[in-house]
């Protein structure tokens, strides 16, 4: 599928219905995909960017289907039928675990090798590596799955590395065979293969979008990201735009009331009314979403990152942020910098477009991602 203006075709991403899956993980990785590079400047801008992906629900004949929970489902296409993809998502097998599997998924289990031969990514949600089994594909390798099937994975398959602690796994040549654990971990699986895909900031502005914590635990450390978006008021537009490029200097709501043009009262008065925010909540959220990103890209110390985005005073600073995030600019960087490095490792496996649309696998030396968390 080729872009209007002549781009590279955009990679294409299957999700394989069947009855027996759920509507939240099968729609829910079909949102995250489908946002990939539209959401984001969608919210912080107010305009739609250009998808990065082309997501399509595919099953066996094409037809629409029930699948678990009695939810109606009308793929796009049949297996036959799909454009060829780079990379193969199955939600899940809601089935019981000692379930008997032989001969049950013949026409995708068949599809899943014919697409791993020719150089697809193949990545399974919960007990969906089941299928990866029955394909297969993980003789010999390492894997994990939903807590509850693990017994069940390990007897029908003795040949199969099994690491049911582990929330994300990779395996294969090219790495890729990927598998994440039990409950929402298909988010973890996700943001992974956008990393892989559409690069590591990519996955991080969906982490953020989707509140994706990478299953810590408490209150989700996110600003409210929409109260950067530029205003209908002219004058305000201008000050955000200042502000944008010099919010580390002192004094910079002062500079945004002279650069206006108005009274001080009468500036933020409008500026309130454009954006919800007073200039210096303002230039706050600016310089805190600027920490957030050094503190998970960067190893420089709580003091430097203050001064870097602003604040003279590193104690005003972390109080400041723990207020407004919740966490503490150490908390902050232990969390997400964890969730930047597994994407680092998932972009230095990237899938590269040859120019016949398939993938083009990454070396055997790139990292895992085998054992970064512990799964759900």
């Amino acid at each position: 599928m080729s872009n209007p203006d002549g781009a590279p075709p955009l990679t294409t991403v299957a999700i394989l219905a069947m009855p027996d899956v759920t509507a939240s993980v099968l729609f829910g990785l079909s949102d995250m995909f489908v946002g990939v590079g539209r959401d984001w400047p969608w919210v912080i801008e107010g305009r739609p960017g250009a998808p990065l992906l082309r997501v399509q629900i595919v099953s066996a004949d094409g037809r629409p289907l029930t699948i678990a929970n009695g939810v109606h489902v009308v793929p796009d296409a049949s297996l036959a039928d799909s454009a060829p993809p780079q990379v193969i998502c199955i939600p899940e097998v809601f089935l019981l675990p000692d379930a008997d599997l032989r001969g049950r998924f013949q026409i995708e289990v068949a599809w899943l090798r014919e697409a791993h031969a020719r150089g697809a990514v193949v990545a399974a949600a919960c007990s969906g590596a089941l299928l990866l089994a029955e394909a297969g594909l993980l003789e010999g390798e390492d894997a994990t799955t939903h807590w509850a099937y693990c017994d069940a994975l390990a007897q029908r398959h003795p040949g199969i590395r099994l690491h049911r602690q582990r929330a994300l796994v990779t395996a294969g040549e090219g790495q890729r065979l990927v598998m994440a654990g039990g409950g929402t971990s298909w988010q973890d699986l996700a943001l992974y293969l956008i990393a892989r895909l559409a690069g590591m900031e990519a996955a991080m502005q969906m982490a953020r979008l989707y509140l994706i914590d990478w299953h810590e635990r408490g209150q989700q450390p996110f600003a409210r990201l929409s109260a950067s978006r530029q205003s209908d008021d002219a004058v305000i537009t201008r000050s955000q735009l200042w502000a944008a490029e010099h919010y580390r200097e002192p004094s910079p709501v002062a500079a945004m009331t002279r650069l206006s043009g108005l009274a001080e009262r009468s500036f933020v008065r409008r500026f309130q009314q454009a954006t919800g925010l007073s200039p210096l909540q303002y230039v706050h959220h600016i310089r805190l979403e600027e920490a957030k990103q050094l503190l998970e890209a960067s190893v420089d110390s709580i003091e430097a990152v203050a001064e870097q985005v602003g604040y003279e005073d590193a104690g005003y600073f972390a109080r400041l942020f723990k207020r407004e995030v919740n966490l503490t600019p150490a908390q902050y960087r232990k969390r997400f910098a964890g969730l930047r490095e597994v994407l680092q490792q998932g972009r230095a496996a990237s899938p590269l477009p040859t120019s016949d649309g398939w993938a083009a696998t990454a070396p055997d030396r790139a990292p895992r991602a085998a054992g970064t968390r512990t799964g759900s």
